[in-house]
């Protein structure tokens, strides 16, 4: 079997598993009572099933393992790749109990974070971290004692990326599918057939959740789903040579409207991990009047874009062109959330102000003072 029928069986047997996968996983959400209502600050209208994940972990692990059967005779597997593989699994396995935790009580993000940490120190203690940058002015070597705590916190950026993004219909699923072809592709041109298949994977899996998930959706990632995707991508990027540089460009929007909204926060003197407030960029666009696939499009579409442009861009190191595509992308897309989030504050503020009476009544409150 050649490398491009192998990679076509996988990703198309990641997305057939996650279809029945999906829907299993949406009926035993349903009959447990891992529900997700609609609550006054997110844009969800409608009780689903906060289960769509699991279907997805299922399809992934499954297709890989899979992959390990059809493998291509003359495949090259490094015995450091598969034990860092064998540690992604295991974290993996860990992430479930977690967000099933999150899933049913709604953690606050200190235990959250706290279990983030134990989760993704698994991979590192298998191997998995940072060990160099590549940069268009040389590799930058990073000492161990710095790469493991960088590693965490890389992957744990990752995970409440794709965490924070799961609040439409179809944004994160396809946000992380763009994301892992991507990977998959630049991978399979460094000959990486070994870690290409990862994101071949993910990929696939996301494109069956996908036909559960897209407006109007019948279930949702959860926190199984959501912090799965981020981990794997997070790992996906390290395991396959520090891919970090495609990883912050081709996920611009997440990342810089976390950024943002943190910024938000706490320049208003709140803390930056405080919710409920509608800042986030997919509040800002069905404020401004989107429909929520138009918004979902339109989030994919850049992120589409700017993975195209990295594809164009490919060459076996960062070169300065790929440094003006960085820069292009932090002020495009930076200059496009702070435009947004400007416009819809102005146009909330008129609106609010329109609906003020002429001549308000008076304060029940103040005429039951004693004088």
């Amino acid at each position: 079997m050649d490398l491009t029928t192998w990679y076509a069986l996988i990703i198309v047997a990641a997305a057939v598993a996650a279809i029945p996968l999906v829907l299993a996983a949406e009926f035993f959400g349903r009959a447990v009572g891992l529900v997700d209502l609609p609550r006054a600050s997110e844009l969800q209208v409608r009780a689903l099933p906060r289960t769509g994940g699991y279907g997805v972990f299922l399809a992934v692990w499954g297709a890989l393992a899979l992959s390990f059967v059809l493998a291509p005779a003359n495949l090259e597997r490094l015995s450091a790749d598969n034990q860092r593989l064998f540690g992604l699994f295991i974290g993996s396995l860990l992430l479930l109990p977690l967000a099933f935790l999150d899933d049913r009580r709604r953690l606050g993000p200190t235990p959250q974070l706290i279990g983030q940490i134990v989760v993704v120190s698994i991979p590192v203690l298998f191997g998995l971290h940072i060990e160099e940058l590549a940069t268009p002015f040389g590799i930058v070597p990073i000492p161990l004692a710095l790469s493991i705590p960088v590693t965490i916190l890389w992957m744990i950026a990752m995970i409440n990326a794709i965490n924070l993004l799961d609040t439409l219909d179809g944004l994160a699923g396809s946000t992380a599918a763009i994301a892992a072809g991507v990977l998959f592709l630049r991978s399979a041109w460094f000959n990486q057939a070994s870690i290409a298949i990862l994101p071949a994977a993910l990929a696939g899996g996301c494109l069956g959740f996908l036909t559960r998930n897209w407006h109007p959706a019948r279930v949702i990632l959860g926190s199984s789903g959501s912090y799965f995707l981020g981990y794997m991508l997070g790992g996906i990027t390290v395991i396959g040579g520090a891919k970090i540089g495609t990883a912050l460009l081709v996920l611009a929007v997440p990342i810089l409207d976390v950024a943002w909204v943190m910024y938000r926060r706490l320049s208003q003197g709140l803390s930056p991990l405080q919710g409920g407030d509608s800042e986030h960029l997919p509040h800002r666009l069905r404020q401004l009047g989107l429909k929520p696939p138009v918004v979902a499009l339109a989030m994919c579409s850049v992120s589409a874009l700017v993975g195209a442009a990295v594809l164009l861009t490919h060459a076996p190191l960062p070169t300065v062109g790929k440094l003006y595509l960085a820069l292009a992308t932090l002020i495009l897309v930076g200059g496009g959330i702070v435009a947004v989030a400007k416009i819809s504050s102005v146009r909330n503020h008129s609106a609010d102000h329109s609906k003020t009476p002429a001549n308000p009544a008076p304060d029940s409150s103040l005429l039951s003072r004693p004088k």
